[in-house]
């Protein structure tokens, strides 16, 4: 059975549906998400919207920054975790967290971050030795962490609060429980999988072991974590009255990303925020986009602006030390004065 699925989407991927299929689920929907978007959006008053940013408490702008740094901060973890994993354990903790944090910050910004954040990755870890194998090995692991957390938030979520994911997908609640039960029972049967003997995919040096059953719980409690602070931060942010409480936003907020992610869209636009007022078409939409564009700056353009300056400063400074280094080695071996060849040269032709 497991021979015949290896067949299957090895055949899959030389024909390359799977990459079409990935266009056309991307493609739909954008697309579904913009025609939304055009209809919730239609009628809102910019003035009003304004108006909401500049009357949002000062407080609250600072408990979601704060609550975004938490978020940021659990994001390190990712990439500490994956880099031990794969047996480096000499890459110190900042340069992890550098490379976790500007990888998804500009990967979030840029769009395709499977590609925009490797690249920012490689840039970093190759200072300390680690190839491009191995940066594939991080981002795959670090991805597993996120998706990990994903499914536990949502499978838990859903399943206490079943209307909250109707409000986007519109299916009966007691569909969506069932779904969310399946993916606990899936999550469940993952750890038991990987609990029971060492798990490995991929293959030759692209072979990554899987962590075994305690670090996947560590693994999906650092995605747990890293997803409540992102709610928390757009929690704060939203508009107080209905007050639908933290769980069901949460699960709204969670499955507007992934759909954002669905779409490969830098950041999500119009996905996640078609996906945000269709879940919460009960508060007022002027204050509710108000409070998404307040989180967008302080969760994706503010990190985007920190992670250009802190990767161009480092440029700036290997740079510098770069040029030092070649400067002190020329002292130390400053070659042959000049004319040394040409007098060489006479004394072998006896001149």
């Amino acid at each position: 059975m497991l021979e015949a699925i290896r067949r299957a989407i090895s055949l899959l991927r030389q024909k390359q549906i799977l990459h079409k299929l990935g266009v056309v689920i991307s493609v739909t929907v954008i697309g579904i998400a913009c025609y939304v978007l055009y209809h919730k959006l239609r009628g809102i008053d910019v003035n009003e919207v304004v108006e909401a940013i500049k009357s949002t408490e000062p407080r609250q702008v600072a408990m979601a920054a704060l609550f975004v740094m938490a978020g940021y901060f659990t994001l390190t973890f990712y990439d500490l975790f994956a880099v031990r994993a794969i047996g480096h354990a000499h890459v110190p903790y900042r340069v992890n967290a550098l490379a976790a944090f500007t990888s998804y910050s500009i990967g979030h910004n840029v769009g395709a971050s499977v590609f925009t954040g490797g690249a920012v990755r490689y840039r970093i870890y190759s200072a300390w030795s680690l190839n491009a194998i191995d940066v594939a090995k991080i981002c795959f692991l670090a991805g597993l962490t996120f998706w990990l957390g994903n499914a536990a938030v949502l499978g838990l979520g859903i399943s206490y609060h079943p209307e909250a994911a109707a409000s986007i997908d519109h299916l009966p609640p007691w569909l969506n429980r069932l779904l969310a039960m399946m993916i606990i029972v899936a999550l469940v049967g993952y750890v038991v999988w990987v609990w029971t003997q060492p798990r490995a995919v991929g293959r030759g040096p692209w072979a990554v072991v899987l962590p075994g059953g305690p670090l996947t719980l560590l693994q999906i409690a650092i995605g747990i974590v890293d997803l409540g602070f992102c709610a928390l931060a757009m929690y704060v942010l939203v508009p107080d009255e209905p007050n639908l409480g933290f769980i069901v936003v949460a699960v709204i907020f969670v499955t507007s990303t992934l759909l954002g992610f669905a779409s490969h869209s830098p950041g999500g636009l119009g996905v996640f925020d078609a996906a945000m007022l269709v879940g919460l078409w009960q508060m007022d939409r002027e204050e509710l986009l108000a409070g998404m564009l307040l989180f967008r700056l302080l969760y994706y353009i503010a990190p985007f602006v920190i992670s250009v300056i802190l990767l161009t400063l480092r440029e700036v400074i290997l740079g510098a030390r770069s040029k030092r280094l070649r400067q002190a080695a020329l002292k130390l071996d400053p070659g042959p004065p000049p004319g040394a060849a040409y007098v060489r040269e006479r004394s072998d032709t006896g001149g």
